[in-house]
This record gives structure tokens, sequence and C-alpha cells, in this order.
């Protein structure tokens, strides 16, 4: 196995960081990285905004479930998916905007996933930990009149960066043959499989908290989607320009 193989295999969510501050040359060439990530129909439908006012980070913290390593890193920066800069294209080239589209909303959301996702990367070859925060979404109007962000821009998640502070283990994923299908989508044998991994999830966990919390996968995930799930974020894609139509 390489080298990239080994970083990309030994990923792990960091939660508490050093006091060292990045470079800014340094952070400079991870979003640079970020940017030769593909990008669909050349749009390159991503913006990042890079929170440096305290009062912000404390603000976005608390907005994104009180998760304080938002504050603590030494940078946090908030991805967001955008299509203004693609509509004022369309104006000065005299043409109509038509970013309302699902289509569109889906691209320049998948470009800025891609985007991160290289940063990620770049960051965790250099020794840097991450975390993603999915939470900005919890309130995604606050944080966008926060962070003013225009229509037809709104926060996908923020990102942690530093110097870790800890040392987790890799969370184990998915067996390779409940995600990787031969020809035609198969998933008769999938339940024998997430079984053990559920127990596989359940020691993981165990080892972790030193004995506390031992969900299973298949349990979290079914929690997950017999709850309601941010039901604000349709009504709140309308009002930013994303009507998906």
């Amino acid at each position: 196995m390489n080298e990239m193989l080994r970083l990309l295999m030994a990923h792990r969510s960091i939660r508490k960081f050093t006091t060292r501050p990045i470079e800014p040359e340094l952070l400079a060439e991870i979003v640079s990285s970020g940017q030769a990530a593909a990008t669909s129909s050349f749009l390159q439908g991503a913006t990042l905004i890079q929170v440096n006012d305290k009062a912000n980070r404390k603000a976005l913290a608390e907005l994104a479930g009180n998760q304080r390593h938002v504050e603590a890193c030494a940078e946090f920066l908030v991805f967001c998916a955008d299509l203004r800069r693609a509509g004022n294209c369309c104006e000065v080239h005299n043409k109509s905007f038509s970013g309302e589209y699902t289509e569109h909303f889906m691209i320049a959301t998948i470009d800025t996933a891609l985007f991160a996702q290289n940063v990620v990367i770049a960051a965790e070859s250099l020794g840097l930990g991450i975390c993603y925060i999915g939470g900005l979404r919890n309130n995604p109007r606050e944080v966008s009149d926060l962070l003013r962000l225009p229509q037809g821009v709104y926060p996908v998640f923020g990102l942690c960066l530093g110097y870790p502070d800890q040392d987790p283990q890799v969370k184990p994923r998915l067996p390779l043959s409940v995600v990787l299908k031969q020809d035609v989508y198969d998933d008769s044998a999938d339940a024998e499989a997430i079984a053990s991994y559920d127990q596989q999830v359940t020691e993981y966990y165990y080892a972790r908290t030193g004995g506390g919390h031992g969900t299973p996968w298949s349990l979290q995930v079914a929690t997950l989607l017999s709850e309601k799930a941010r039901p604000h974020m349709r009504a709140f894609l309308a009002e930013q320009g994303f009507s998906l139509k």
C-alpha cells in the first residue's frame, strides 16, 4: 500500500487542537489544492469563508450545536455552494439566469463537497487534523446572515483545521462488499455483513468511550432516518434563490 492510500485510510475527525497556528502560506496552498478538485461543467461553484473574528467563531460554534472546537481550532472555514458568481456572469453576457434548477443546485453542492475533500486530504497530508461541521445547517438563516451570504449562496458545512491534540482510533467503515456491487444492485447478502459490522462498531465505541455509548451502526442510521432532519432547509434554500425546479 502506498503512502497516499495509507493517508486516506487513516482519516479521523479531530475535535481537540493545539494552539499552534497554521501559516498563511500553508493555508493558501491547502485551499489551492481544494480548487484543483474536479468541477462539473467548469462551474467552480464553491466559495469559502475564512472566519477569523472571535465573536463570529463563538456565534457559529453555538449555532452549530455548541461545538466548541469551532472556536478552538486554528482555522475555521465555511464551505458555501455558490451560484451568485455564475449569475453575475449571466448579467455580463446578457443571458438569462436559470440557476434555480435542481441540477444547478446539485452541481454547486457537489463542487463544494469535492473542493472540501481535496482540502481535507491536503491538510491531513501535512499533519493537520480536520472536523467537518454539518451542524451549521441547524441554523442556516442565522449563519447566512452572520456571514452576509447573498442570494444564490448557501452554507453547506464548516471545517475545523488545526494541529491535533488527540489521537483517536480510526472509525471502521462498512464492509467493501456492502458498498461495491458487481454489474447490478444486489443487497441480498448485506444483512449478514452489516450484522457483523454492527458488532465491530459497537466494540469500537466501547473502546473509545471506556464502556459508554455502544450503539451499532444500523441502529444509528435507522434512528437518523426515522426522525425529522432539518425540515427548515427547503424553505431556507428557496429564500436563498434555490427553488429547485
